[in-house]
């Protein structure tokens, strides 16, 4: 189910890819990027949030949902009330910068491309900082960790258009940078409650079909609240998952021991372990 306990990952990703199709058939969305002479000599205020919102092309649209959908762990870990804000703060930042990049470059064919830019990017802070490396490995004798591929397709949008993605890019990643240095005290603001209930009816009912209890020496979702075996409890012993990984788990709410079992059936997979720890949850 896409992003489940998540909701306003859920309607921003399905919001972007809306608009993104829709205007694209249309031939509009290659329009919407910010430009100096739509802001300044035009005065097209309204691009300010439209922009955002709607993606320039097509292999754009795919790396930015990717990353979108990849970055619901946070709004699991902070909550929809705090991760509201974050989207509000790191956007309505990035476009702030955006305008006053335009400014400074004072060339009336510059413009950046449209898309959440900011967000996406502003994202990497935090997953940079709070997400740990669980697994490292070599391909042709090049290092790598889980987290790299997600830093490549990271890359491959901020590269996209160069001087047109890389700048939108830029500006999001400086928000990020406030957001978590806390500035004005940013990370205690909440969007009100009925805001996120309001994404929280967008869910799409679940499609799952029913899971019947499992042994706990079989899956690990049948272990929440409940007593651990012996048997498993030797193998939790030998592979003991690294202590920032059981730190993020719990800090999300769940139980250190069952966060702990959950790590090691998922190979220290934080996110894995996270889906793993809902789908326990939702039975």
């Amino acid at each position: 189910m896409l992003a489940d306990n998540a909701p306003v990952t859920r309607a921003f990703v399905v919001a972007s890819a809306i608009f993104t199709v829709f205007l694209g058939i249309q031939g509009r969305s290659s329009k919407l990027g910010l430009s100096y002479q739509d802001i300044f000599q035009k005065f097209q205020l309204w691009k300010l949030l439209a922009s955002v919102l709607t993606f320039s092309s097509t292999p754009e649209l795919m790396f930015g949902l990717y990353l979108l959908y990849y970055f619901r762990v946070f709004e699991r870990q902070i909550g929809s009330n705090k991760y509201s804000a974050f989207i509000m703060f790191s956007m309505l930042l990035s476009i702030f910068l955006d305008v006053i990049a335009l400014a400074l470059l004072k060339d009336s064919s510059a413009k950046f491309n449209s898309g959440p830019y900011g967000l996406v990017f502003a994202s990497f802070i935090p997953f940079y900082f709070d997400i740990p490396v669980s697994t490292r490995f070599r391909v042709f004798g090049i290092p790598f960790t889980d987290k790299s591929f997600t830093y490549l397709a990271g890359l491959q949008l901020l590269l996209s258009s160069w001087r047109r993605s890389i700048i939108p890019g830029i500006c999001g990643i400086i928000a990020g940078s406030l957001y978590r240095m806390n500035i004005l005290y940013i990370r205690k603001a909440k969007i009100p409650q009925f805001i996120s209930s309001f994404f929280a009816q967008l869910s799409w009912p679940s499609t799952r079909p029913p899971v019947p209890a499992r042994n706990i020496s079989a899956s690990i979702p049948s272990y929440v609240n409940r007593p651990v075996q012996r048997s498993y409890a030797s193998v939790v012993s030998s592979m003991e998952p690294p202590e920032g990984s059981l730190a993020i788990l719990v800090s999300m709410g769940f139980d250190r021991d069952s966060a702990r079992q959950a790590l090691v059936q998922a190979r220290n997979d934080v996110n894995a372990a996270t889906n793993i720890l809902l789908e326990a949850q939702s039975h």
